[in-house]
């Protein structure tokens, strides 16, 4: 035990061969880091960037609903995030009346912020290396099992201790594939109001025509307002409750940035495997990769054609639609960056050689061979693991027919409804932003590509019966969706009544679909994913070890798993190709280039024409122009969405919102010639709340250097 320990201080500590520009670390341990973030131009000490003695940037930055990240930017709770982070409480707020998405929303004053159901934040209050107490009584003889026993038992009271007597939750997180482990400890706040918010066509601009590339003139963000109860502690929405009085906030600069400019990025990126083996990588890049973009440029063509053609439904579908194009555009990018580095063959090199080194070594020789061989049997299993989440929980009727089952319970005899009030309200949001006509098209594509690509011992009996029954899958589709009672709102939310006899609800062709492929899931292809899988993991957490131990003069970040990480590095353009270099910032010219009535992503407001003809910059215009985005080499996730950008000084000069398209292999490998993160210039914040949105008591708020 003692003995592992060391082997990970040692890694922390060691940084002889790791780019300044790579790795997301862990804020408590920044002060063996301190003096090569020093070094590249920050002015602060550690205990700035995280402290629990004292307030600290930490205490500015919160974990925003779970997938992205927010930052305080004044002392009355007021946080900004990305656009796209607060889409979903944007669209919920809008009607064909009150069009948010289209036009913005502007609170005037705060009795005009808009309170948002079951949208919260969560504080970082503090993090700890627990490792040796989670492990605690554990010794190498003991099985599988009795470890993991040990480690849930230990987990349990160390959260139970960390927690008692406090409003605060926690988790543990495991580490390098469960050689460390970490205690979080959170104070969570439910009363989160929308504050501001620019039009899509500010705010989305260049949408997903521009979505992963650069140049980008986004100008991707929302504004939003913690409240907390009068003792500043956390509270579900009330009247009564005030707006939270947040330990630490950020100053903003108006000085501006230039290339070469020291930036860090402090944020909650969600999932990195910048340590899995080169089958891993070549399955990610040659089959999952391009099946999931397949079948998701199906469903963005299906929806695409009938927004164009229908206000109410591109409300309806702008939320859904953004989700789709965003992990579909990545996926493109992440496999042509893999195959453009050599990725995959750059790790068989390293497993060629790791093998040699660890051919005496009884503890790692054989590990890269079995990991080899289990991938392999796990191949087919995550293949039809991808289609049934991209190809059969992606149809809406199916899902939703999943969900109402969920709330269905036998009781003397009778089916009966369970919490008959929280379906109503989830029924009620379904057929909020439902088109059957949307759906059924998108089913009839994404089980035509289901039938011709997954292996019959991987499809239910009851799919292959209806099949052969109808003829086609078009035929089966007409049927199912003229014969669901979900599929009309009048007809589904009839099983609320008690009049409906809810018995024929589990003959339902959309319950039955779900039920024949879910027992299919969860009795031929779950056991064995997982099972195989938990091999796998069981395995890296020998060969990340013995990584540690081959590679000893390389530092060895943790993989982001949707904690508070930093990443630092410079404001840095860069060449995507031959005779190519793109320069790290983007002004309101672009805009303007890019301007086209005719095409709904580049289609901007009036108002802004109006206000850049006249030059109506204010103190925000720099050169004759607005700045608008800028480009950073730190190393960024999904997660960072939304992060603070921090100058020398600690300074906001920008919130993150993307990564360059050639980039986006840095969930898998880290390039730092080609791997940017995209974000806002805080300027154009600033001069769109002013000059554009004229909410001026806003930027009176806040702290401006």
């Amino acid at each position: 035990m003692r003995k592992l320990l060391l082997i990970f201080v040692l890694a922390i500590i060691s940084f002889s061969t790791l780019r300044a520009d790579e790795g997301m670390w862990l804020p408590s341990l920044i002060k063996e880091r301190i003096q090569d973030i020093r070094k590249k131009g920050f002015k602060l000490s550690a205990e700035d960037i995280y402290s629990i003695n004292k307030a600290s940037m930490k205490d500015a930055i919160v974990h925003f609903d779970g997938g992205c990240t927010g930052e305080l930017i004044s002392d009355k709770g007021l946080i900004i995030t990305n656009h796209h982070c607060g889409f979903g409480s944007i669209q919920s707020h809008s009607s064909v009346e009150h069009d948010y998405l289209r036009d913005g929303f502007w609170a005037m004053k705060m009795e005009e912020e808009l309170p948002n159901d079951d949208l919260w934040v969560k504080f970082l209050v503090r993090m700890e290396d627990v490792t040796g107490k989670v492990l605690k009584t554990y010794n190498p003889d003991m099985t599988e099992q009795e470890r993991k026993e040990i480690i849930a038992r230990n987990s349990a009271l160390i959260i139970k201790e960390a927690t008692k007597g406090t409003t605060y939750d926690a988790t543990i997180e495991s580490l390098y594939y469960g050689n460390q482990y970490f205690l979080f400890v959170y104070e969570t706040f439910y009363d989160v109001r929308l504050v501001g918010a620019p039009p899509s066509s500010i705010g989305k601009f260049g949408g997903d025509t521009d979505n992963w590339m650069w140049p980008r003139q986004t100008g991707d963000f929302s504004i939003f307002r913690i409240y907390a109860d009068k003792n500043n502690k956390p509270a579900k929405y009330s009247e009564s409750n005030v707006p939270y009085k947040p330990k630490r906030h950020f100053s903003i600069s108006t000085k501006g940035v230039k290339e070469g400019d020291f930036t860090m990025v402090y944020g909650f990126p969600g999932k990195t495997q910048e340590y899995l083996m080169s089958k891993a990588v070549s399955y990610i890049s040659d089959i999952s990769n391009p099946h999931k973009i397949r079948l998701r440029t199906l469903r963005l063509e299906t929806q695409k054609s009938h927004m164009e053609k229908d206000q109410a439904v591109r409300i309806m579908y702008a939320s859904k639609n953004a989700s789709v194009a965003n992990s579909w555009k990545k996926w493109q990018g992440e496999a042509g960056g893999i195959k453009r580095l050599g990725i995959v063959e750059k790790k068989r090199d390293y497993e060629r050689r790791f093998n040699i080194w660890a051919a005496n070594k009884p503890e790692y020789g054989g590990v890269i061979s079995r990991l080899d061989s289990l991938y392999s049997i796990l191949e087919p299993y995550s293949f039809a693991n991808d289609y049934n989440n991209e190809a059969i929980k992606s149809n809406e009727i199916i899902t939703f027919a999943g969900t109402v089952l969920s709330y269905l319970k036998k009781e003397s005899g009778n089916i009966m409804i369970r919490n008959q009030e929280t379906l109503k309200g989830i029924m009620e949001d379904f057929y909020k932003d439902y088109s059957p006509s949307i759906d059924k098209e998108s089913f009839i594509s994404l089980i035509g590509e289901y039938r011709k690509n997954i292996p019959e011992n991987f499809q239910p009996d009851y799919f292959k019966a209806k099949i052969s029954e109808f003829g086609s899958t078009e035929a089966f589709a007409d049927y199912l969706f003229k014969n669901s009672i979900l599929v009309s709102k009048s007809a589904g939310m009839s099983i609320l009544d008690n009049k409906t006899d809810l018995s024929s609800l589990l003959r339902d062709p959309a319950v039955e679909m779900f039920d024949a492929f879910n027992e299919m899931y969860i009795k031929a292809i779950r056991p064995e994913y997982v099972r195989i899988n938990n091999e796998i993991t069981l395995l890296y957490r020998s060969y990340m070890k013995g990584q540690m131990e081959f590679s000893s003069d390389k530092t060895f970040y943790p993989d982001a798993n949707s904690t508070l990480r930093i990443a630092y590095g410079k404001i840095r353009g860069y060449s995507p190709a031959d005779a190519v270099y793109y320069k790290p910032s983007s002004t309101l010219e672009g805009i303007i280039q890019k301007d086209n009535p005719l095409i709904y992503d580049y289609n901007i407001p009036e108002k802004l024409r109006e206000v850049y003809k006249n030059k109506d910059f204010g103190t925000w215009g720099s050169n004759g122009s607005v700045p608008v985005c800028f480009l950073a080499d730190n190393h960024t996730s999904g997660g960072n969405s939304g992060s603070p950008v921090i100058n020398r000084k600690g300074e906001l000069i920008g919130i993150n919102f993307d990564r360059v398209w050639e980039g986006t292999m840095s969930d898998v490998a880290f390039d730092p010639e080609m791997c940017r993160n995209i974000s806002l210039d805080i300027r154009y914040v600033l001069f769109i709340i002013d000059r554009y949105a004229n909410a001026n008591w806003l930027i009176e708020e806040m702290d401006l250097k």
